[in-house]
């Protein structure tokens, strides 16, 4: 596997691993047995960055991720997130970015993966209600204690990254980033290549629309969380299919999927981008990793470009009071 780095000279793998499926939202999840197997072989296939966070579960994610890497917990990369409060049964109750609560929230999560230490700490959401500037100090401090070992920040405004940079250098942004998500361009990856931070895509697949595989007939599963999201409707779903012909037809030239042309794109952006799909199946992670290997042309980047820009997506990303906890 290609390597790249993130900000503060982290070096991961071009393609990490998103391990929130494994627990949660893509339905329906694999076992705890077989997502321990799925781990362990992207590892066994060069995988070394891996993303979880406590929220994911909650709490479970954490638990199979640090026993699936404990074997090789000197040789990989594990990112995890820290931000919501939550009540006494676990249930996710709001933000929280208070001081005091990222420090238990860091033993929580130490405790959780097995491991001494947390590789990538990041802010899963900014919490108004606490100055950035209090929360990056309250990471520095556990980075001085030896706890953790990078500061990043999620779906973060630019004025927002500033702030915390400022006090604690940030090695990583994870936002969502894609073909069908290009918010970023205009102000973030500007904000982010002047500032020297790397930027980890989540979704970087449309959270499966771009792999080709939906169309208007597909059916989610009762609670699999794309039922509630405004662009998999039928409708949105029809319109947004340019987008997968598009790189469909990319892909039939290049002897690849539309999912590996998907990701070669993103990687084509900026060397400091390192996306993370995630998958349930073998053969889906093994289709997403060999996208490091692909190279797209000037040509094929043009191409890209111009059809994609005649292409207008249809529907929200998110629903509306997912939209909200989004820092503006």
């Amino acid at each position: 596997m290609h390597t790249r780095t993130l900000g503060q000279g982290l070096q991961v793998p071009a393609i990490g691993y998103g391990c929130m499926g494994l627990s949660q939202s893509y339905l329906p999840v694999p076992t705890r047995q077989e997502g321990i197997a799925l781990i362990r072989a992207a590892v066994d296939r060069g995988v070394t960055f891996f993303d979880t966070a406590e929220v994911y579960g909650p709490f479970a994610n954490e638990e199979i991720v640090g026993e699936a890497l404990a074997p090789v917990r000197d040789q990989v990369v594990i990112a995890t997130k820290f931000g919501f409060a939550f009540d006494d049964d676990g249930q996710q109750t709001g933000l929280s970015s208070r001081p005091e609560h990222i420090t238990a929230a860091v033993e929580g999560s130490l405790r959780r993966l097995g491991t001494g230490h947390i590789d990538l700490l990041y802010q899963h959401r900014v919490d108004p209600g606490v100055p950035i500037e209090d929360t990056a100090g309250a990471v520095r401090a556990l980075i001085d204690a030896g706890k953790v070992g990078h500061f990043g920040m999620s779906e973060a405004a630019p004025r927002t990254i500033r702030r915390a940079h400022a006090v604690q250098p940030l090695t990583a942004l994870q936002s969502e980033y894609s073909l069908w998500w290009r918010a970023p361009e205009a102000e973030i990856i500007p904000t982010l290549s002047e500032l020297g931070i790397g930027f980890v895509p989540f979704s970087p697949l449309g959270k499966g629309f771009l792999t080709g595989t939906i169309d208007t007939t597909t059916t989610f599963e009762p609670g699999d969380f794309r039922n509630g999201i405004p662009r998999f409707t039928a409708g949105a779903r029809a319109a947004n299919q340019a987008m997968v012909d598009l790189l469909t037809r990319i892909a039939g030239r290049l002897d690849a999927t539309p999912a590996q042309v998907a990701l070669a794109w993103l990687l084509a952006q900026k060397p400091w981008i390192v996306p993370i799909p995630g998958t349930r199946k073998l053969a889906r992670l093994e289709e997403n990793l060999a996208a490091a290997d692909l190279k797209l042309t000037a040509t094929d980047l043009n191409e890209i470009e111009t059809a994609s820009a005649a292409i207008t997506v249809q529907g929200a990303r998110y629903p509306e009071a997912m939209e909200r906890l989004i820092d503006r």
